[in-house]
């Protein structure tokens, strides 16, 4: 898969004839992936290269002013491993400024869907475009001037419900991230860098990396999780403390995410380690001394080795 970066700056653009799904496509859920597949088998019909079109930041940041207000579901490198899975032959991603949002719909539409030579455009029901979104499903044919045909792929709902990031965003909130994972066909990631903390762990036997994590994911609700990661190739099972340790610390200025990898023993630290969230175990809690934390630590292990062991039968 071939990643272009687009901008209202580019001059030269690519001109293979395609057929392109266009979206945020945060998360790439459900819902994402019928766009994606629904383009794919006109591609596959038309013989024509299948393209995505995504956007960043999120629109949000840049027309509310609010530098890191979205906590994203898939960071852009997260994004660009799932679309090449996908099948997608390129990948256009377009920056999205003031000047990006303040072109009219119509120019949009010339600059960023004709000008890259698409010869069919697919995209969910609610996609909007232009200045104050006044470019919608309702006027892609029209702006589209005979260039290129259009496919609205309608809601997707998982029983009586429209799966949608904002849906998996509560169901983090929840801690129901076991839910969340159907709903994106693969867990929830978090990556971070593995850097020195207090090691209190070490000192009662359970031993912890804790993350650094990159800014502007989402994290699920506070609490203990049974999480796995992979390490040097192989998935290693964990238990994951996010929250703010009210054993030892009053402060509630910061999250902390620590993991104690079970049944091993390698050194982490300097290393970036990538987390998928498992299931929810339970809230965090604070404690009256040691001997109580680490009673419930231990518990905790046996609950989630318990948890292995099913998913395992």
């Amino acid at each position: 898969m071939e990643v272009i970066r687009l901008s209202t700056e580019t001059q030269d653009k690519p001109q293979t004839p395609a057929v392109l799904a266009i979206g945020f496509f945060d998360g790439v859920h459900l819902g994402h992936q019928r766009v994606i597949q629904e383009a794919k088998q006109i591609a596959t019909d038309k013989q024509l290269a299948l393209a995505v079109m995504t956007f960043t930041p999120h629109p949000k940041e840049v027309l509310m002013k609010q530098p890191g207000a979205v906590e994203y579901l898939t960071t852009m490198e997260q994004k660009i491993v799932i679309f090449d899975e996908c099948g997608v032959d390129f990948l256009y991603v377009v920056e999205f400024t003031k000047e990006l949002a303040k072109l009219k719909p119509k120019v949009f539409i010339d600059r960023f869907i004709i000008d890259l030579n698409v010869k069919h455009l697919v995209s969910g029901f609610d996609f909007s475009y232009g200045h104050k979104g006044r470019g919608n499903v309702h006027t892609l044919v029209d702006d589209a001037e005979g260039h290129f045909s259009v496919t609205i792929v309608e809601k997707f709902t998982d029983q009586t419900e429209k799966v949608s990031s904002t849906r998996i965003r509560e169901l983090l909130k929840a801690g129901r991230v076991d839910e969340a994972q159907n709903l994106l066909t693969r867990p929830l990631k978090t990556r971070g860098t593995v850097v020195h903390g207090h090691k209190r762990g070490r000192t009662i036997g359970y031993p912890t990396a804790n993350l650094a994590v990159y800014e502007s994911q989402a994290l699920p609700k506070t609490g203990v999780y049974y999480v796995t990661a992979l390490i040097d190739g192989k998935q290693v099972d964990g238990m994951a403390n996010l929250g703010y340790n009210p054993t030892f610390e009053d402060s509630k200025e910061q999250v902390k995410l620590e993991v104690h990898f079970l049944d091993y023993a390698g050194d982490l630290y300097g290393k970036t380690v990538e987390i998928e969230w498992q299931q929810y175990v339970r809230e965090e809690l604070k404690f009256d001394g040691i001997d109580s934390l680490v009673a419930q630590i231990e518990q905790d292990e046996q609950t989630i080795r318990q948890i292995i062991l099913k998913n395992k039968s």
